[in-house]
């Protein structure tokens, strides 16, 4: 049996490992790179294995980096099936469609220009034709319930505790009279996050491979997301700003549109709009509805106890229409908009960073992790101009940080589900992380008992198990 690794190694995007077992293939995820643009492109056109020869995908779940080029892969002849969680399943039917639709409008836009130089239009990485196609190759399972996958390879999912459906991925290997349990954490979340139910932990593992988004940082406990939220807002409402969140579709915006409901109840924060301006959160918000079976008790209290949406209020718009989204940057603070791409690299967030950029009153939150080389990272970083739409503006808008709405687990928490194992794994992979993150993780967990053979994998290199 042989794994090898084509994506997620020295960064935290494009996750896919290929896994050969009695001469068939199945992929580990199969995402999107994101990053320079150029690179990524080169990166998500071609696979570096023949799509048409891989016989299965095993999908931890729905976010792009992990599903993103799945169109990609039936695109080039894959037929086969896609396992994943249902709740990933019903989540990956939007986000597909959208990539697709924002791959064609890109496109599009670049083609105008190339035309005016008479250069050769290009061709989107993939079309909405090839997300339609991608979702009938779909299988749905339940936690916790083992299915076949290829010859010799059963797998069983757990929840990962990430977003709405991520699983942890636990696959039993039979090849030559040989057995050989391996997990796979995919994403690995954090306990006590809003909604959904804190990561499982697996035993008896003989290889890991995990993450390492934050394997060298600290995030703010998950209890004081409501203090500092608090303060963050009444301040820029204090000075007639808008807060503009960058946001995942997936998770991060159910996540703080929770915590909102509770602050303006509660009374901690003055009321004003808040304005969800992402088509495709709105559509992902309908799927966390139809899956109460992820959410922990505390969210399930709320829907059985009180009847009430843990995603809807009073002061609450879900925006779908393009002229409603365009009319917020007419109008005067104190709100809130919350808007996709988390990253900040497409969608309708790029409009509402380039109308708020230049105002001291505004607030830029950022919520999440940002990858090396997007504009997300920049702001993070305290660039004093940055790009956006191919024009450059100086920031003059505030930026702040809440590493405490991470949905992945930091280096601590990692840590502390790695040892939780049982038995130490013979062996452990390091990926998901940037150089530095994964090199201080794949430390710190060779320094603990039993953890004898800690690599980070390099690039489209095979390891035989």
């Amino acid at each position: 049996m042989k794994i090898t690794f084509w994506g997620a190694v020295g960064g935290t995007t494009g996750t896919r490992t290929l896994l050969e077992v009695r001469g068939r293939k199945m992929l580990l995820d199969c995402g999107l790179f994101q990053g320079r643009r150029e690179e990524a492109e080169a990166k998500n056109r071609r696979f570096p294995f023949a799509a048409d020869e891989v016989d299965c995908v095993v999908l931890s779940h729905a976010h792009i980096d992990h599903s993103g080029n799945l169109p990609g892969l039936v695109r080039d002849g894959f037929r086969g099936s896609i396992h994943a969680t249902r709740a990933t399943i019903d989540l990956c039917d939007p986000m597909l469609r959208d990539s697709a639709h924002i791959q064609e409008r890109d496109v599009e836009f670049v083609n105008k220009r190339r035309a005016r130089k008479k250069q050769k239009p290009k061709e989107p990485i993939y079309t909405e034709a090839h997300a339609e196609q991608t979702q009938p190759l779909f299988v749905g399972h339940d936690y916790h319930r083992p299915f076949d996958v290829i010859p010799g390879v059963r797998a069983t999912f757990f929840d990962a505790g990430h977003i709405l459906g991520s699983a942890i991925t636990v696959l039993e290997i039979e090849e030559g009279g040989r057995r050989l349990r391996l997990g796979f954490t995919g994403d690995l979340g954090r306990p006590d996050l809003p909604i959904i139910r804190d990561p499982e932990t697996v035993e008896g593992l003989e290889v890991l491979i995990t993450e390492s988004t934050y394997g060298n940082r600290l995030h703010e406990e998950t209890g004081e997301i409501p203090d500092l939220m608090a303060g963050l807002l009444n301040r820029v409402h204090a000075r007639g700003g808008k807060v503009i969140i960058p946001a995942f579709a997936v998770g991060r915006t159910q996540e703080i549109v929770s915590v909102l409901k509770d602050l303006f109840s509660s009374q901690r924060v003055p009321r004003m709009p808040v304005y969800v301006d992402s088509p495709l959160a709105v559509n992902v918000t309908d799927v966390f509805r139809r899956h109460p079976e992820c959410f922990d008790e505390d969210a399930l209290a709320l829907l059985n106890e009180e009847h009430t949406d843990p995603f809807g209020f009073r002061l609450m718009h879900y925006v779908r229409d393009v002229e409603e989204s365009k009319a917020l940057n007419t109008k005067d603070g104190p709100m809130i908009i919350i808007s996709a791409s988390g990253m900040c690299e497409a969608g309708r967030i790029l409009h509402h960073l380039r109308n708020n950029i230049e105002d001291p009153r505004a607030l830029i939150l950022v919520v999440g992790f940002m990858a090396e080389n997007t504009l997300g990272r920049k702001l993070v970083e305290g660039w004093d101009e940055v790009r956006i739409f191919g024009e450059e503006f100086p920031r003059q808008a505030e930026v702040a940080v809440l590493n405490a709405f991470s949905a992945h687990a930091d280096r601590n928490e990692l840590l502390a589900w790695t040892t939780g194992l049982g038995p130490p794994p013979q062996r452990c992979f390091v990926v998901h992380g940037e150089t530095d993150q994964a090199e201080a993780f794949a430390a710190r967990l060779s320094e603990q008992k039993g953890f004898d053979d800690v690599r980070i994998p390099e690039l489209g290199r095979a390891y035989t198990l």
